[in-house]
């Protein structure tokens, strides 16, 4: 075997040996790094005979004589089913998805051609669904996605009474930053609902949050919302526990936990920073005495009926949940593949027994799943009513814990072995590996992409948006193989067009509108493939430049929301008294090469071309303020952003507050407070303040110029 066989292999698995780094050098991945992912991707190559069965099995997979188990389409457009010489010249139905056999005006019928050698292609179907493809004894799904997806412009369509010009703005917030009087210390539902009557109130139409995926509830240091353990459930630790059976069950569960339990919740609320293990461990032993309650009180139809509804797919998360304590419990470090191996298979005899054995362990987190869809689809359903047109957008993280839930459940869809991260950048100059599982782009094929459109089913489920995180995923995946550097990574090409299809065709089925995160190393043309496909990009204030000014707002982009910053990005005002640029300093962040007096000229420089652009739209006037927080031209950022063309503007709520510090620095863990930082002051005040509540109201005027709501 040589390195040519390698990279045949490669090429044929949708390896990308050759790229281009965000400075644009071009690079190659070493044969060794490619020979480590393949391996991963079961796809063996240590001898050429090895290769030879992979490309074969390969070709097997995406030729196999056979339908695949769907195929996607566009409405309006023939449907290409690919190459199944056995179908040439048969007869074959479809039936609608909205109707059925038998009646005509809800089946198609035709016949194919008859070259054996010719790809096989289908009528034009004008109906968006999931249609029933029977040819001979062959069947297949056909996923008929409308052109694009739901749209801003829907969204308000679809709501009486409101103006049609589809400028509208929202506010980004980290759920668990939010406070209440009462909430434990963690930011919940229930202070979201609050928080959304109050936005809408100020004229916000949507309420972006972070991502409320299910973690580890036996781990509580794990607390990256994007390194979660399922993308298919939610937090536990996001529930607000009064809600779940009033008041006062609630006071009687807390005096049950213990005596203090009461002063330790007080002084948790009161924390600058989540105490995610204090808070979280709290948390959990109170909502166990609720679920003993509600066990005895003996009306349990509801809960019957939401484990009915989430199927096997809440059987196994609330079994992984209940196992992993079990493990954790037992002095083991809870990682699935070091279970014994009748632990390892979620539908094995073993798992079947444990379920048997600890069915109430079961039982409470399938309950604890019950009352966080309670709760954030009752945060839906208060933005909803207030008046948002969007209401939430929830935010889908680019991949899940390997260890997790949703690998365990899903083994022969997500890759084992390979952590999601990115090649280095300018802001990340040694590359991430971010230890995430990724699906695997044949099983997708191979499987229908069922375990991908169970996910987005449930990221659409109780919001009116969905935020993809990192969408340059659905076309490509930085892969690092587990041990390696980042540096050691590659490529991986998915199906995006079907995957855009899905999106697409859910997206209308929800009636949620969709964003893509799409910062970083952007291949040339992707902007325009989102544009196209109906998904919203992103553009942050502090990117939209060239080398020597910033970006008119008439100059951004319509096809992408406008905002003035990221979690992963300074705060405007930390950026204008250069607190980010402290951090870097203080944990040898600083780029190669850079000094910190390097990076304090640049901002001196980026400062002055700043104020200049906000000058030359009238945003700001007279003298460029000095570089400290309080001095940042908060106002001016916001209403520049509020100038783009973007049919969506969001604000994240650091900003509508002018705080110094960012949700999250990428490149550290432990080393600065991430995702732990809470709101200064509680949901039901937050917005009123006066200084708060006039840079709000900019929003409103640069949105609605006419003032035509």
């Amino acid at each position: 075997m040589n390195d040519a066989d390698i990279i045949e292999l490669a090429k044929a698995a949708g390896l990308v040996q050759d790229w281009v780094a965000a400075n644009g050098e071009p690079k190659k991945v070493a044969p060794d790094a490619m020979r480590a992912i393949l391996e991963a991707l079961d796809l063996p190559c240590g001898t050429a005979e090895d290769c030879a069965a992979s490309r074969e099995k390969l070709r097997l997979l995406e030729d196999g004589g056979s339908l695949p188990p769907l195929v996607t389409g566009v409405v309006g457009q023939p449907v290409k089913l690919g190459h199944v010489a056995s179908l040439a010249g048969k007869s074959y139905r479809i039936e609608l998805e909205e109707g059925g056999a038998g009646n005509a005006a809800d089946t198609l019928s035709g016949q194919f051609g008859g070259d054996a050698s010719a790809a096989l292609e289908l009528p034009a179907i004008d109906r968006p669904g999931y249609h029933r493809l029977i040819a001979g004894d062959q069947q297949a799904t056909l996923a008929i996605a409308p052109p694009r997806c739901f749209g801003v412009a829907d969204a308000l369509a679809a709501t009486p009474g409101l103006r049609r010009d589809p400028r509208l703005w929202g506010l980004g917030v980290q759920l668990y930053s939010l406070r209440r009087d009462g909430d434990g210390g963690i930011g919940d539902f229930g202070a979201l609902a609050a928080l959304a009557r109050k936005a809408a109130r100020h004229g916000a139409a949507a309420l972006a949050i972070s991502p409320v995926h299910a973690m580890f509830s036996a781990d509580v240091h794990r607390f990256s919302p994007y390194g979660p353990s399922s993308r298919l459930f939610l937090n536990a630790l996001h529930i607000d526990p009064a809600a779940v059976l009033g008041p006062e069950a609630h006071a009687a569960a807390v005096a049950a936990v213990g005596p203090d339990a009461a002063q330790q919740l007080a002084r948790l609320e009161q924390e600058a920073l989540v105490d995610w293990p204090g808070a979280a461990t709290l948390k959990l032993s109170l909502l166990r005495q609720l679920y003993e309650r509600y066990l005895q009180a003996g009306n349990t139809a509801e809960f019957d009926a939401f484990l009915r509804e989430g199927g096997d797919a809440l059987r196994d998360h609330a079994r992984f949940e209940a196992i992993h304590a079990a493990r954790i419990a037992a002095g083991e470090n809870g990682d699935w593949r070091s279970w014994p191996q009748g632990l390892r298979d979620p539908r094995g005899a073993d798992v079947e027994s444990f379920a048997r054995e600890h069915a109430d362990e079961v039982g409470f987190h399938a309950f604890l799943q019950w009352q966080a869809a309670r709760g954030l689809s009752g945060a839906q359903k208060a933005a909803r009513e207030a008046g948002m047109p969007i209401g939430l957008i929830t935010d889908l993280a680019v991949g899940a814990d390997s260890a997790g839930s949703q690998a365990w459940s899903r083994q022969t869809e997500i890759i084992n072995g390979l952590s999601v991260g990115a090649p280095p950048d300018v802001m990340n100059t040694k590359g991430q590996s971010w230890g995430i599982g990724a699906f695997s782009p044949v099983a997708m094929k191979a499987k229908g992409f069922a375990a991908y459109l169970e996910m987005l089913r449930a990221t659409f489920a109780y919001a009116g948006g969905a935020r993809i995180d990192h969408v340059l995923g659905l076309g490509r995946l930085w892969l690092v193989p587990h041990g390696a550097s980042p540096e050691q990574g590659a490529y991986l090409t998915y199906p995006m067009q079907d995957l855009l299809r899905l999106i697409a065709l859910e997206s209308w089925r929800h009636k949620a509108i969709v964003i893509g995160e799409d910062l970083g190393t952007v291949p040339e043309g992707f902007d325009k493939l989102l544009a196209d496909a109906g998904l919203l990009g992103i553009r942050v204030l502090l990117f939209q430049r060239n080398q020597d000014r910033f970006f008119r707002p008439d100059e951004w982009p319509g096809s992408a929301i406008a905002t003035t910053t990221t979690h992963d990005l300074p705060t405007i005002a930390g950026w204008w008294q250069g607190r980010d640029i402290d951090w870097r300093r203080d944990l040898d962040l600083l780029a190669t090469g850079e000094t910190e007096g390097d990076a304090r000229n640049s901002r001196d420089r980026e400062r002055r071309e700043l104020w200049q652009a906000f000058n030359e739209i009238g945003c700001a006037g007279g003298s460029m303020p000095d570089a400290s927080a309080q001095a940042a031209p908060m106002e001016a950022a916001i209403d520049f952003i509020g100038q783009a063309p973007a049919p969506l503007a969001m604000l994240p709520i650091e900003d509508a507050l002018g705080l110094t510090e960012q949700p999250n620095l990428p490149g550290t863990i432990h080393e600065h407070p991430n995702w732990r930082r809470r709101m200064p002051h509680t949901v039901d005040t937050i917005l009123d303040d006066a200084t708060v509540a006039a840079r709000l109201a900019i929003l409103n005027r640069s949105r609605s110029p006419r003032g035509d709501h």
